[in-house]
């Protein structure tokens, strides 16, 4: 007889690699304590964003350190094949095997997979410059016919390699030995969403008991600050840098540009049961959705709706069930307001408390929804709260919401729902339970 009955995927392993910690411990310390990782951008050189700040993981900034995250002689021998972004994603996803306590000794490696979101990747404008003066000509000026012969041969043989956003996941899974299913997907900030919803299609279906699934991205990067300065609304606040990113204030100016990864552990529930596993919270649905128009106009708006009812509906639970909704508020002007609208209309009237952590980290690209989650189930998992809106001083009563603000809110209620949004109309939300 076969059951139609859901298999229920729980967390029981997370890696953080954040620009307010590398590791749940600091993470969660520097989180409760109020402290920013918003700063001056010093991994890059030639930042584009306002005052040239942004949230950068400033612990992984050399070789010394990262080695530290990748302990082993393999991966520390792939390091030089990686670009940052790769880096930050494959210490994260090392940190939450260790975190879960998983024997690898233990696993049935062919239902052992990974699901990792990234960013598009690039490399610093720099870092062709060798190649292009060889290819110059007496005047230095660049002669494509010249490429071929002597430009080539000042690339690294294996250049490409280190600037495609699959190779995060196809890193983790020799390192894991995770042979199951394996895909990445490069929808930005809606990568978190998608990436776990998309996991759990495979273990809900039994295509696998373990699954590292996870998200990269830098936008400190200075080809994505430029990106970011032509194409967003990045603020800066000459008074207090660190305090720019303010999400849904009244005198809110902008985004702030991050950088980070996140990875869970993810197992079928009598899988992690059986072996004694810490478990930190339930993935009980998820769902995506892109909406805009012919002309290229976005509506994040109904994006956002679109992806919170059909995970809610997939998940099984109403709205008013909810304890709290972790926003990807970054403090734009018209993003802000979309998800505020977005909120009222999925929650009602029922004021659901609202927080964001981007005042700690700025916007992460593909890892930030990850570090959102972590933040909220750590926060109700440690000391029942809800994590504070940092920055949030005054709250745009225009907006319509109940933001966190000032100090975490208690709660006894551990659903919420955590939601994502991309500048060209995406959005992807889950629904999770604290354990």
């Amino acid at each position: 007889m076969v059951s139609n009955a859901k298999r229920k995927i729980v967390v029981t392993g997370m890696g953080l690699v954040s620009p307010i910690g590398i590791g749940r411990g600091s993470f969660l310390e520097n989180l409760q304590a109020g402290r920013t990782g918003v700063g001056p951008i010093t991994a890059y050189r030639g930042a584009a964003t306002p005052g040239q700040i942004g949230g950068e993981v400033r612990d992984f900034t050399d070789e010394s350190a990262k080695k530290e995250f990748l302990k082993e002689k393999e991966q520390r021998k792939a390091l030089k094949v990686m670009c940052r972004e790769i880096q930050l994603g494959a210490a994260a996803a090392m940190q939450a095997l260790a975190d879960s306590g998983l024997d690898l000794q233990a696993v049935v490696h062919e239902r052992f997979g990974v699901e990792y979101g990234a960013n598009l990747m690039f490399f610093t404008p720099d870092h062709l410059a060798d190649a292009c003066r060889k290819s110059s000509d007496e005047s230095g000026m660049f002669c494509i016919d010249k490429w071929g012969e002597y430009g080539l041969k000042a690339m690294e043989p294996l250049w490409m390699l280190k600037y495609l956003p699959n190779m995060p996941a196809c890193h983790i899974a020799i390192f894991a030995q995770a042979f199951g299913p394996n895909n990445s997907v490069t929808v930005d900030e809606a990568s978190t969403g998608v990436a776990l919803t998309e996991a759990l299609n495979i273990m809900e279906r039994s295509a696998a008991d373990v699954m590292l699934v996870g998200g990269t991205g830098t936008r400190v990067h200075p080809v994505r600050t430029v990106h970011g300065r032509f194409w967003e609304q990045l603020g800066y606040d000459e008074s207090d840098p660190a305090g720019t990113c303010r999400p849904f204030d009244e005198s809110r100016t902008g985004a702030v540009c991050g950088e980070g990864a996140g990875c869970f552990v993810l197992e079928e529930e009598g899988h992690a049961v059986a072996r004694g596993a810490k478990i930190w919270g339930r993935v009980l649905g998820g769902a995506s959705s892109c909406v805009a128009r012919p002309d290229g106009e976005i509506d994040p708006h109904r994006a956002l709706v679109n992806a919170m009812t059909a995970a809610l509906r997939r998940s099984g639970v109403s709205a008013d069930d909810v304890g709290h909704y972790h926003a990807h508020g970054n403090g734009s002007l018209l993003g802000d307001a979309a998800e505020a609208a977005a909120i009222r209309e999925v929650f009602g009237g029922r004021n659901i408390p609202v927080t964001s952590i981007q005042g700690y980290t700025g916007n992460c690209g593909a890892g930030d929804g990850f570090l959102n989650i972590a933040a909220s189930l750590l926060s109700l998992d440690t000391a029942g709260q809800i994590p504070q809106t940092l920055n949030t001083r005054g709250v745009d009563s225009s907006l319509g919401i109940n933001v966190v603000t000032g100090a975490p809110q208690a709660t006894d209620n551990k659903l919420f729902v955590a939601a994502n949004y991309t500048r060209c109309g995406q959005a992807a939300a889950v629904v999770v339970e604290g354990a």
